[in-house]
């Protein structure tokens, strides 16, 4: 496939112009894997191709259900043809039970306990300050989204967590928590941009994007946290992830069979 210009590269994606509409990009998956806002980095020789199935996978899901993505297309496991959007710099967290760096922020709570509904949480995209929480007030008071849109990204990422946990409790798997993104939607072909513009999920939901723990066991997990807690990286580790990201890849694939 032919691609455009980069307009931007991350840590695990690479995002190009689509060299014939201007209203579209194409995401690269990359093979690498960083945890510790990038302090630590290694390559997973296909893991681009299995983040790319298992983004195309959740994101066919969602558009199905009706729920607005810049998914358009995958044409080759490691790509994804998307609307083009700006992204807000907020990453979105929906959590179930309470771990992780929740659980370091309230320790009095034990570690499991059920949000219901599920709690959101609004994260700063910043990698120098390691991603701050960030509340809907600061949100708006620094002009980083309107009000009408905090409440939209609080509702529509509650709406994308239930659909998703409901795919994999068919699995007998638990959605522990979820991290989304949303973009405003690009549209340079109209006369007249559309105001507001339409609030996308956007970017990539893939095994970097969750937890996920089978029989709803945490030591069974099939998720980044694997890599993240690990004492050192060697080839087993790595092995062992890219096996557990070719078997998620897999389980959504299963998605596409869902009856919504």
């Amino acid at each position: 496939m032919q691609f455009g210009p980069i307009l931007t590269e991350g840590k695990t994606k690479i995002v190009y112009t689509h060299p014939t509409d201007p209203d579209l990009v194409i995401l690269q998956h990359k093979d690498g894997i960083t945890a510790g806002d990038g302090l630590r980095r290694s390559v997973i020789a296909g893991k681009g191709a299995l983040a790319g199935r298992t983004t195309a996978n959740v994101f066919m899901l969602l558009n199905r259900a009706g729920i607005a993505t810049h998914f358009v297309a995958a044409p080759e496991p490691a790509l994804t043809i998307a609307r083009r959007c700006t992204m807000i710099p907020l990453e979105v967290v929906q959590r179930r039970l309470a771990t992780g760096s929740y659980l370091k922020r309230h320790p009095e709570l034990a570690e499991g306990t059920r949000f219901a509904p599920p709690l959101v949480e609004f994260f700063l995209k910043d990698d120098t300050r390691h991603d701050p929480l960030i509340t809907p007030e600061q949100i708006i008071a620094q002009g980083i989204a309107t009000e009408a849109e905090v409440q939209q990204m609080q509702d529509i990422g509650l709406q994308v967590f239930v659909l998703l946990e409901q795919a994999w409790n068919r699995l007998d798997v638990t959605l522990v928590d979820l991290k989304i993104e949303f973009g405003r939607a690009v549209n340079t072909t109209a006369d007249t941009p559309s105001t507001p513009p339409a609030l996308l999920v956007a970017d990539v939901i893939d095994n970097d994007s969750w937890r996920i723990w089978p029989g709803g066991e945490k030591s069974r997990m099939l998720d980044k946290q694997i890599y993240r807690n690990a004492a050192q990286v060697d080839a087993a580790l790595l092995e062992d992830i890219y096996q557990r990201y070719r078997r998620v890849a897999d389980l959504t694939d299963t998605f596409q069979k869902e009856a919504l």
